[in-house]
């Protein structure tokens, strides 16, 4: 039977600021602006700055735009605390609420991992308004650690 021992969240010490930046080169995070800010143990913080391509018709920013914040905010931070041996990750469930919206400035996002193993990890994010602190939304993701076929 499988050793299901719980491992604690442990950042990879060659997974830098830099590094995840040049992950996202080229791909949806780095075409809309997103940032990673901060990393350290169990946490990853990043922001956008709103701009009229990331608003929905109706004037708000919309709503993928803050999933897609958190998403790679979480999927980054992920990268950075893979378990020894792991090869990738893939987004197994995503939960969001949203508590409110912006139509300019910046929003960050603030991920923790609040579970660790060998096999998943579950991050919670929360997103608000870069001037006036106020909670976007609530994000929950759920990730699966990818191994190397034997």
């Amino acid at each position: 039977m499988e050793n299901r021992t719980e491992q604690s969240p442990r950042l990879r010490p060659e997974v830098t600021i830099e590094i995840l930046r040049e992950v996202m080169k080229g791909y949806l995070p780095e075409l809309v602006g997103m940032e990673i800010v901060a990393l350290s143990e169990g946490a990853i913080n990043g922001r956008l700055k709103v701009q009229q391509s990331l608003m929905a018709p109706h004037g708000f920013l919309h709503a993928a735009t803050i999933v897609a914040l958190a998403d790679t905010c979480c999927g980054m931070g992920t990268v950075a605390h893979l378990p020894d041996g792991a090869s990738l990750f893939t987004t197994v469930e995503l939960k969001c609420n949203f508590l409110g919206t912006v139509r300019e400035g910046g929003i960050t996002c603030e991920a923790e991992l609040v579970q660790s193993g060998r096999h998943i990890q579950v991050w919670d994010a929360t997103v608000k308004a870069e001037e006036t602190d106020h909670k976007l939304c609530l994000f929950r993701c759920t990730q699966m650690i990818l191994w190397p076929k034997p």
